[in-house]
């Protein structure tokens, strides 16, 4: 007994100890261009965006880890950053270098005992892939099947706490010297996606729900997963044989629009039938699978960034669309109030309504066309943006609700892979054959039915 409660001592410092190397390592990158920029402005020096946004890049990627995953994740948020800002954290690279086999075989014997390589006909010490987070393994199954072992890095949780704390640096440059917008939720949602990233119970629980969801789909594939050889940091899946999405933008216009069909259904049906979203729609996270030589469909591999939204919500989402689409002002002025937004003015909502029509966009249009006509993929989206910050400076603050930060990260995502793939579809008719037979009631039942039985616990709002 004396010598477990000195092991747990020990843990805890060491994760103490992890943390506060964390900060140190934040603090000391982030901080020093945060001090500089915010001095120059009080001293009334005119501050060069651009070369402080460049230089705040550098310094965050030299870290790794989860502050990589935030940055990315801020630059695809309009207006959490400035635009100088968002642009240079869009080109980081959250990929971490893989651990060698030294720490894999550590990690596999904290995670599933001793024993666990005698479990496994075959494991590549090898990481398959590597992440912000943790690494991909490959392994056969004693019974012949080929897996993904997902591994995660240790101190992570210490690393992700120091990170999210430090995050009010980066936060704090904008939220100074342009206050448009309250940045306050947004960064309560990065702070709860990224807790969750860590419990591989709970992706496990997200698979199952999204297998539910897709159980009769032939266009969308889930992986399987092994329980036994599965714990908080270490989930292991059904291996899913794919090509990357990118190596299809020469294929023809047919195979590339059999893609973004399958994307658009993996996306929408969850969200508007069960009140889902996934919420990173990283090119890594998608591979294409084939049938007789030709694209069939995608497979989904990832599942720690997922969402969940109350019935209320999704309801608001599609009446919006149909206010847009029959100019119905009304409408749509409820919409925001249901989601929250506060002390709305005319102005407020013109520029709202500038956004909103730019993410319905390609929905209330009824012909076949490309997600963005003249919009280079690394743009989409920017130039609204800009216009909305425009009036949102004189007329603003507003304050986000915190849903939307996945729902704008993964739209926008979305509307990136659509034009990498150059597809083009009418996308107004697939939206509204997704959302026909929409009822909050329908919803709201199916919702708690399956996320009942798949263990994923229902929104907190509801």
């Amino acid at each position: 007994m004396v010598t477990m409660n000195y092991n747990n001592k020990k843990q805890e410092h060491n994760r103490l100890s992890a943390r506060a190397s964390r900060y140190f390592k934040v603090s000391g990158n982030a901080g020093v261009i945060a001090a500089k920029v915010v001095g120059q402005r009080l001293l009334g020096f005119k501050a060069d965006d651009s070369k402080d946004a460049a230089e705040m890049a550098k310094a965050l990627g030299q870290l790794k880890g989860p502050i990589m995953k935030v940055a990315q994740l801020l630059s695809t948020i309009p207006e959490a950053l400035p635009p100088e800002y968002a642009r240079e954290l869009a080109q980081l690279q959250a990929n971490a270098p893989p651990m060698g086999p030294s720490f894999v075989k550590r990690r596999m014997i904290a995670e599933i005992g001793a024993d666990w390589l005698s479990r496994l006909k075959n494991f590549d010490m090898n990481a398959a892939a590597s992440a912000s987070l943790g690494q991909v393994h490959k392994a056969i199954h004693s019974d012949g099947r080929i897996l993904a072992c997902k591994l995660q890095y240790p101190d992570m949780q210490s690393a992700v706490e120091a990170d999210v704390n430090q995050l009010g640096i980066i936060f704090s440059i904008h939220a100074r010297f342009n206050p448009a917008v309250n940045t306050r939720e947004i960064l309560k949602e990065i702070a709860a996606r990224l807790r969750e990233e860590l419990d591989y119970h709970l992706e496990a629980k997200h698979m199952a729900l999204y297998a539910t969801i897709f159980a009769h789909n032939l266009s969308v594939n889930v992986p399987d997963v092994l329980h036994d050889l599965s714990t908080k940091r270490l989930l292991t899946m059904t291996w899913l044989d794919g090509q990357s999405l990118m190596a299809y933008r020469s294929h023809t216009l047919e195979d590339r629009n059999i893609i973004a069909k399958a994307m658009f259904r993996a996306w929408w049906y969850p969200f508007s039938h069960y009140g889902v979203i996934h919420g990173d729609p990283h090119l890594g996270n998608y591979t294409v699978f084939e049938n007789k030589g030709r694209p069939s469909g995608i497979n989904l591999l990832d599942y720690g960034c997922i969402r969940t939204f109350a019935p209320t919500f999704v309801k608001g989402v599609i009446d919006l669309y149909n206010g847009l689409l029959h100019d119905d002002k009304e409408r749509i002025v409820h919409s925001y109030e249901t989601w929250g937004f506060k002390g709305l003015t005319h102005e407020l909502i013109d520029a709202m309504n500038i956004w909103a029509k730019f993410i319905y966009g390609p929905l209330l249009d009824d012909r076949e066309r490309t997600i963005a006509e003249g919009t280079a993929p690394g743009e989409y989206g920017r130039k609204e943006a800009f216009t909305v910050h425009k009036i949102l400076k004189e007329k603003g603050p507003v304050t986000v609700p915190r849903e939307f930060v996945f729902m704008d990260r993964a739209a926008i995502g979305l509307g990136g892979v659509f034009l990498h793939l150059k597809a083009k579809l009418n996308w107004y008719r697939m939206f509204n054959e997704t959302i026909k037979d929409f009822e909050l009631d329908s919803l709201t039942n199916r919702q708690h039915e399956v996320f009942t039985r798949t263990g994923v616990p229902l929104p907190t709002s509801q």
